[in-house]
């Protein structure tokens, strides 16, 4: 034991002092022959004597190198408030942003899409900033809202930070969308008109990316479960699926599953188009291997314009003049 190996130290500076040590350290090292068996040689001051494996603990270097074990180097996380140390994980109000200087938790459920905690944003989450202000009995909680697009700044990497950072991995992107009328042609008032996206990947998934540090990982999944097309003329559809692609076997019929008729013509708007805007609604949902799971909000939009006309009649003149186009309202 450790004990014993002290000891024996003691015993030679004892003999030191006994023969006037100071000559004897100065001295080269006097080893003694080593006994048979497990032995390891053990040095004070230029003393040396060999001591039996079994009376050493564990791996002691010392009793060897003469210098002891270096220790295993870990880095801690710092969290702090105006300089100040800072727990860096609250169990209520969330995980420690040097940057923001609060506890940031996310709103779980998510406001409204009209709440002004959204900050006009239709993706990313909004995060509770929360931390104590005043001194001894003044002190009190103060919380603002934050909007975030993605991962939160906190020190301390947790479950919902991975998500985010499986969910960037993913690369999502805005739907590709596509109609009847498309672009450089018209429709017409009163007549159908299809709409649907082209689903690839990462514009329409399934698709699943993790993300893990030592001792976490997190596999997150997404895919579109909706697409709200707001067509500019105060109407917005919500398409369960990506829609049905229009082929010219399709004929004048409405789209089974994605598509409006137009009541009035654009040409009294910008550039006679409707502004067209589609938002694809991501689900995404994340499970980690400390078995706790959760959901995450995103939103991608594209846009696209189109021009609706109206079908004008064209006048014969029955004793064979020329043909008569009653005037357009407008140069559209």
């Amino acid at each position: 034991m450790l004990i014993a190996v002290r000891a024996v130290a003691a015993a030679i500076t004892l003999v030191m002092i006994s023969i006037g040590g100071v000559g004897v350290a100065a001295a080269a090292p006097v080893i003694p022959p080593k006994p048979a068996g497990d032995y390891r040689l053990y040095c004070v001051q230029g003393l040396c004597v060999w001591i039996a494996t079994s009376h050493v603990q564990g791996k002691d270097k010392t009793a060897t190198t003469g210098h002891p074990p270096k220790k295993a180097t870990h880095t801690k996380a710092v969290c702090e408030l105006a300089g100040a140390a800072q727990a860096c994980v609250d169990a209520e109000l969330g995980n420690w942003s040097n940057s923001r200087q609060c506890y940031l938790k996310r709103e779980v459920p998510s406001p409204p899409p009209d709440d002004p905690r959204w900050e006009g944003h239709t993706d990313g989450s909004v995060w509770a900033c929360v931390r104590e202000q005043g001194y001894d009995q003044g002190k009190h909680l103060v919380t603002r809202w934050v909007w975030l697009p993605g991962e939160p700044d906190t020190v301390v990497v947790d479950s919902v930070t991975l998500a985010y950072r499986a969910v960037a991995a993913m690369r999502l992107g805005p739907p590709l969308v596509r109609s009847v009328p498309g672009v450089g042609e018209i429709g017409l008032v009163n007549m159908p008109v299809w709409l649907w996206v082209v689903k690839t990947d990462n514009t329409w998934g399934p698709i699943e990316r993790a993300a893990s540090v030592p001792g976490l990982s997190v596999t997150v999944r997404a895919w579109v479960v909706a697409v709200d097309w707001a067509l500019g003329d105060g109407q917005v559809v919500r398409c369960e699926g990506a829609g049905t692609a229009y082929t010219a076997a399709m004929g004048v019929k409405d789209s089974p599953d994605c598509g409006h008729r137009y009541k009035k013509t654009s040409r009294k708007l910008d550039n006679c188009k409707y502004p067209v805007t589609a938002t694809a609604r991501w689900k995404i949902t994340w499970e980690s291997t400390l078995g706790d799971t959760g959901q995450l909000d995103m939103t991608q939009q594209a846009s696209t314009q189109l021009r609706i006309g109206e079908a004008v009649p064209v006048l014969i003149d029955p004793d064979g003049g020329d043909r008569v186009t009653p005037a357009e309202q407008a140069a559209c």
